[in-house]
């Protein structure tokens, strides 16, 4: 008893060291204050040596705007019209705001986006396996009419954010429904959103898909394509009420309406995400979207420190090609149903992931062998990381539950990182300082 009482004297005064390092919260200091820290956080740029979005020209997004391109929307109208154009812009981010809704701003259902006919009844008679077999993707008029509807929805959820741009939520903002796209730009910032439910209207049935086929859906709810220099800093990002556990079964399959939650992909650099709330969702993050695109070796250099992935299923992160550092993230699991966790690092083909003092906090009957999935890789390197506050061998636990023998990555070595904490201080400092409300 008095070992144990010891280490846990220990590891709270770890904790306390390590909330030194932590970033500061805003406090209810009056309303002039607060305005006051508002103006300055709006203006905040990625610290120098804050992972690889510091490196190359640094990140700003819009510090360098003009008083009169320092907007607050309300509105997916105010929204699209705010963050488009290259100039330097602070979007300020009011209340909660529905992709889906019309000009007017009037709501919007899945039937409004649908076109040529389609209808899910049709869809489902159509491509049913009895009739249309396993060996072929769904083709003809009534999938061609599937991807009209698709492609209208697509034209009302994406938002794309223009170059040199800070997107900063006040207090209590929301995004639903909207696929976020940061594609073709730089020097981006996205900090204290909440993020929900970018959820597809008109999954795609691939009987093709795996032994049994799958439903596919389309929308990310945060995309970064093709851009550089992007910070993703204290959001919140997941499924919200919808959750893919309580949509209905097809063919034998879920018929799952999200796809990920934050998504960077096709060459895509220099890109840090940091201190972010992950939860509810199955796919959550994937860093190079294809074996074959080899263009992005070099490319996808990306650093997460900070983040909570909470009752998550898989892809936190699953890896293509990158350099990757993972540092200092908590991994919460407590074995529910809904989405039932299958593994958080994925190594994709020459991925170069380097994994070092992250807490997993674990229910009963998660293995620790199963945190690593290998998906063509060949290496990790991991150590310092903590399953249930004991230190653990993760790549050890792999080989040997599976029988492989993935080796150590010594390709590189992180040298853009924050204060790193110990593992055992993650947990405490993740709860208290990730996410939106850490910003207030």
């Amino acid at each position: 008893m008095q070992r144990r009482w010891m280490a846990a004297t220990a590891m709270l005064g770890s904790v306390a060291i390590a909330l030194a390092g932590a970033p500061a919260a805003i406090a209810d200091r009056g309303d002039d204050r607060l305005d006051r820290d508002r103006q300055a956080l709006a203006r905040e740029v990625l610290a120098p040596g804050d992972g690889w979005a510091s490196a190359g020209a640094g990140t700003t997004g819009g510090a360098a705007a003009s008083p009169d391109r320092v907007v607050t929307v309300s509105t997916r109208a105010e929204l699209v019209s705010a963050v488009a154009g290259d100039e330097p812009k602070i979007v300020l981010v009011s209340g909660t705001i529905d992709a889906n809704v019309d000009d007017a701003g009037a709501p919007l259902a899945c039937a409004d986006y649908a076109r040529g006919g389609y209808t899910l009844d049709a869809y489902l008679a159509a491509y049913d396996p009895a009739i249309w077999g396993w060996d072929a993707e769904p083709s003809g008029p009534i999938e061609s009419a599937r991807a009209a509807s698709m492609a209208a929805q697509r034209a009302r959820i994406d938002i794309r954010v223009g170059a040199n741009t800070t997107i900063l939520g006040l207090p209590g903002a929301e995004l639903t429904g909207a696929a976020l796209q940061v594609t073709d730009t730089r020097n981006v910032i996205i900090r204290g959103l909440t993020l929900t439910d970018a959820h597809d209207c008109f999954p795609s049935w691939d009987p093709t898909d795996g032994e049994t086929g799958n439903w596919n859906s389309e929308w990310d709810l945060l995309t970064v394509s093709n851009s550089t220099n992007v910070w993703i800093d204290h959001n919140d990002l997941s499924d919200g009420d919808n959750l893919d556990a309580d949509q209905p079964e097809y063919f034998g399959r879920p018929y799952q309406v999200h796809d990920g939650l934050l998504d960077v992909v096709r060459g895509a650099d220099l890109v840090t995400i940091s201190w972010n709330r992950f939860h509810d969702h199955d796919k959550v993050m994937l860093i190079g979207n294809s074996d074959s695109r080899t263009t992005d070796r070099g490319k996808l250099r990306v650093t997460l420190h900070h983040n909570e992935f909470r009752d998550i299923g898989q892809r936190a992160p699953r890896v293509r090609y990158g350099q990757v550092d993972v540092v200092n993230n908590s991994y919460v699991e407590t074995g529910g149903d809904d989405y039932p966790y299958v593994y958080s690092w994925g190594l994709g083909i020459e991925s170069h992931l380097v994994a070092e003092a992250n807490a997993f906090t674990f229910g009963p009957g998660l293995d620790p062998a199963d945190v690593i999935e290998v998906y063509k890789g060949t290496a990790v390197a991991e150590s310092g990381n903590r399953v249930n506050l004991r230190k653990t061998d993760l790549l050890g636990a792999y080989n040997a539950a599976s029988g492989a023998a993935i080796g150590v990555d010594t390709s590189w070595r992180p040298t853009l990182r924050p204060t790193v904490h110990p593992a055992a201080a993650v947990p405490a400092l993740v709860r208290v300082f990730a996410g939106p409300d850490a910003l207030r």
